[in-house]
């Protein structure tokens, strides 16, 4: 967590938390989601607008993590912000030499590797499950090929349960305070 942040949760310790504003999509892209864009619809049917400032979101990124609940949210100096998840809390995206990156750009290690029933491929890594991008599925199925990772089947909606995250903090209506 970024020290300003730090420094203005000791300076506002209660500020509300803020649903539905924030939303991260199955390639690893953020939405900014507005009273309008809310009011459309849940995400990621209404999605909202698109977030492509570079240093908003690293920053997003480096403040980016899970509460005690499974909800994951971004900690906006004294505000969590909770994000709505299209498909898991994670996208990975493999480099040519096999190793596994966040959307977030931090390095990860592959521990498993999962397929639905969708034919979508999941890693389960030092940081959690994370959905696998999908520019990015023939380079895990070389993994799997050359032997890298073995995987196994798993049912799609059994995955926020299996690995303790919230898919819409909004819609679960248990965010809890911010601090």
């Amino acid at each position: 967590m970024d020290d300003i942040v730090k420094k203005a949760l000791e300076k506002w310790p209660n500020v509300p938390a803020c649903r539905g504003w924030l939303g991260l999509d199955a390639r690893g892209h953020w939405y900014l989601r507005d009273d309008a864009t809310q009011a459309a619809g849940p995400f990621p049917s209404s999605r909202g607008s698109l977030l492509a400032h570079e240093k908003l979101i690293d920053f997003i990124g480096r403040n980016y993590e899970p509460d005690g609940a499974g909800q994951w949210y971004f900690q906006n100096g004294p505000q969590r912000v909770y994000v709505e998840l299209e498909v898991t809390p994670w996208v990975w995206r493999i480099q040519p030499d096999l190793s596994v990156v966040s959307h977030t750009g931090v390095s990860v290690t592959a521990r498993e590797c999962l397929e639905d029933e969708q034919g979508r491929v999941y890693l389960v890594t030092d940081l959690g499950l994370g959905l696998v991008h999908s520019n990015d599925t023939t380079l895990a199925a070389q993994a799997i090929d050359a032997g890298a990772w073995t995987h196994s089947a798993v049912a799609a909606a059994h995955l926020p349960q299996r690995f303790g995250y919230v898919m819409s903090p909004a819609a679960n209506g248990s965010v809890h305070p911010s601090h």
